[in-house]
């Protein structure tokens, strides 16, 4: 299921939202530019497991403030067009409500700690991994993790693959999200001890702590205040 758009309208202008898209947008044509240098570009500003784990605040020449510098950049890189824009699909469609039910500054950081809880988590699965990890999907993972909880009801207009057949259909939330972390959850599983699951492709793990870490922090942070009443006009 690929997902277009939610039914879900959000009450205020997802400022934030837009500023990550933009953010993300900036770095992926810079990327671009790089033409050839691309790859070492990628191999020094990524965030490499190796680099950093292993022994008490530095491995292979790297500390940890470094670390933590490296994975917040690697958030906003992306490895081709089809990463970038599934990416940014992805936040545009359910980081406004988010966003919205948090708060602009709550949802900054949480869209950030769900990042680095995501790196973490795939950095914990595959230590020794001198793959460089790219991608806001990560972060987004904890967008939906915390999506599913706040509007469980809501529908998500998606194109839906039978077979041969492909037809546009309404899938709440409750099923279009839990379909995608199982997705997630047994790829993850099935990469487990697979050679070529050390070359590269995609960070399940990162996806499903994400997902786990957006769930656990949309209770940490709450919700945000309400707006005042409207003052009478007599």
């Amino acid at each position: 299921m690929i997902p277009l758009r939610d039914l879900n309208p959000s009450r205020t202008r997802p400022g934030v939202t837009i500023l990550l898209i933009a953010a993300n947008a900036f770095l992926f044509l810079y990327e671009l530019s790089l033409g050839p240098n691309i790859q070492p570009f990628i191999l020094q500003a990524a965030f490499v497991p190796a680099r950093y784990l292993g022994g008490l605040g530095s491995v292979g020449g790297g500390s940890l403030p470094a670390g933590f510098a490296s994975a917040l950049l690697s958030m906003f890189l992306h490895g081709g067009w089809t990463h970038f824009l599934g990416n940014m699909l992805f936040l545009w469609i359910f980081g406004d409500n988010v966003e919205d039910h948090l708060g602009h500054l709550r949802f900054l950081f949480f869209y950030l700690a769900s990042g680095f809880a995501a790196t973490a988590a795939q950095a914990f699965m595959d230590p020794a991994s001198t793959v460089p990890m790219i991608g806001a999907s990560g972060a987004i993972s904890g967008v939906l993790g915390a999506y599913l909880f706040l509007y469980p009801r809501a529908r998500i207009v998606s194109l839906v693959f039978l077979g041969i057949f492909v037809q546009i259909m309404q899938v709440p939330a409750i099923v279009f999200l839990p379909i995608w972390f199982l997705i997630q959850f047994f790829s993850g599983l099935a990469s487990l001890g697979v050679p070529t699951a050390h070359s590269g492709g995609v960070a399940f793990f990162a996806h499903i702590g994400g997902f786990v870490a957006g769930s656990l922090l949309l209770f940490v942070l709450g919700r945000r205040k309400p707006p005042p009443p409207a003052a009478l006009p007599w």
